[in-house]
């Protein structure tokens, strides 16, 4: 027969196994989430010479043993992301079109974190 502190000590180390794995598991999935993202904002960028679309990396922002924060970013073209994404005014007059390609990217990263997150999970 057991006693209620040998079965609390058990339940304990149940959910504290439970939160490494889906500690570990969440982070595995904000990794893979980050490189989908800067791939795919790399291969729907406008390409006139292919600098910019290169220039695109991944960074890790913050890291415990509870959370990871990671940052996708131009390294050196980020003064013309948003012009690129949304358009800009000529010098001649006149407007150049926007291309989406940052917030598609990072609509579909959300979805294919949250279903990472929940596939491990489940």
């Amino acid at each position: 027969m057991t006693s209620i502190d040998d079965m609390a000590d058990e339940i304990m180390k149940g959910l504290t196994e439970y939160s490494e794995l889906a500690d570990s598991a969440m982070k595995k999935a904000v990794r893979k989430t980050a490189t989908s993202v800067r791939k795919e904002i790399s291969e729907n960028a406008p390409k006139r010479t292919g600098t910019y679309a290169k220039s695109w990396t991944t960074k890790k922002v913050t890291e415990n043993s509870h959370s990871l924060e990671i940052t996708v970013h131009s390294k050196n073209r980020y003064q013309i992301a948003h012009l690129l994404e949304h358009g800009h005014a000529k010098r001649s007059g006149g407007r150049v079109a926007g291309k989406p390609h940052i917030a598609p990217a990072e609509e579909n990263g959300a979805d294919l974190l949250e279903s990472l997150i929940a596939k491990e999970l489940s």
